[in-house]
């Protein structure tokens, strides 16, 4: 009777050591992660997700860079190139608003249906619609109706960007044409000393050293923009083209929510940093953090927002 009870202990711990036993799963993060950027380097959320790589890097211990993927495309091939990486949150998307409202409408493949949700928006940009302050109109009811007989024409970043897309629509609301319009690389103080545009679609500090010889005609932001805190929201003035362009951080669905919150913790606290917090006085860039379900919330909006621009524009 011993002898066979100690068989049966032998072989059921024998079997238990024959069982698969599972790896243990490194805690994340334990290798680099990228923030990928689907535009050049060197403009605010190029800026701000350097900070937010440099602060997690320091918080977690493991190497955190910006990986700049512009293209011809705009931002669409950058993203689907997160889109197409493991769910792990070693591949986090810095993106604009036109990716979640835009993106899935584009044919790029991986981005329909929208595989990304967001962990945050962190800043928006200062877009302001801008004339020389030579011209004889410095309100966009003044514009409008100089426009009327005085074809004017417009510069912008892309036609596919939504304030340009505010733009059309705001012409369209206040009832004129634009003689012409195109897409610039740079929209700065030259681009309305030389008379290329009447009037450009832009970001303030790119206007910032001419500001005494331009005037801001609207901000396309949802508040005022602090270096000009006198200049009426598009909003304010066609209250449907309640839009802006932000900048946000994006991971695929399927990532795991203790990786998420790791993501969030650290870009919150950056984005509340005194180097952040300088940059916006410096630029105009409204920077903050809005948590993932208000950004999603803010998602829903936009794309509602978005369709009537569309519809606008198509009367």
């Amino acid at each position: 009777m011993k002898y066979a009870t100690l068989f049966a202990g032998t072989a059921l711990l024998a079997a238990a050591f024959a069982l698969p036993v599972a790896p243990a799963l490194a805690e994340y993060p334990d290798r680099p992660v990228s923030f990928v950027v689907p535009f050049p380097p060197g403009d605010l959320e190029d800026v701000l997700t350097r900070m937010i790589a440099e602060d997690f890097e320091a918080e977690y211990g493991v190497a955190a860079a910006v990986v700049n993927r512009p293209s011809d495309g705009g931002p669409f091939p950058g993203a689907a190139t997160v889109a197409a990486a493991p769910a792990d949150g070693y591949t986090i998307g810095s993106f604009v608003v036109d990716i979640p409202v835009v993106g899935p409408e584009v044919g790029v493949p991986g981005l329909n249906p929208d595989p990304f949700e967001p962990l945050g928006i962190f800043l928006t940009y200062p877009f302001v619609i801008a004339a020389s302050s030579d011209k004889p109109y410095s309100t966009m009811q003044e514009l409008a109706d100089y426009s009327k007989e005085n074809g004017q024409v417009l510069g912008h970043f892309g036609a596919f960007l939504l304030p340009t897309q505010a733009t059309f629509a705001a012409a369209k609301e206040l009832g004129f044409e634009w003689k012409a319009e195109a897409s610039a690389d740079a929209l700065d103080c030259n681009s309305l000393a030389s008379g290329d545009f009447d009037v450009v679609n832009t970001t303030i500090q790119q206007v910032l050293p001419c500001l005494d010889k331009v005037n801001i005609l609207a901000t396309i932001t949802e508040s005022p923009i602090s270096v000009v805190p006198d200049a009426p929201t598009l909003a304010s003035i066609a209250p449907a083209l309640n839009i802006s362009l932000w900048n946000g951080l994006f991971v695929h669905k399927d990532t795991p929510q203790d990786v998420r919150e790791k993501i969030i913790a650290s870009a919150e606290k950056t984005m509340a940093s005194e180097r952040a917090l300088d940059l916006a006085k410096q630029t105009g860039a409204i920077v903050y953090w809005m948590n993932s379900a208000d950004s999603a919330a803010r998602i829903k909006s936009d794309i509602e927002v978005s369709g009537r621009i569309n519809a606008m524009i198509a009367q």
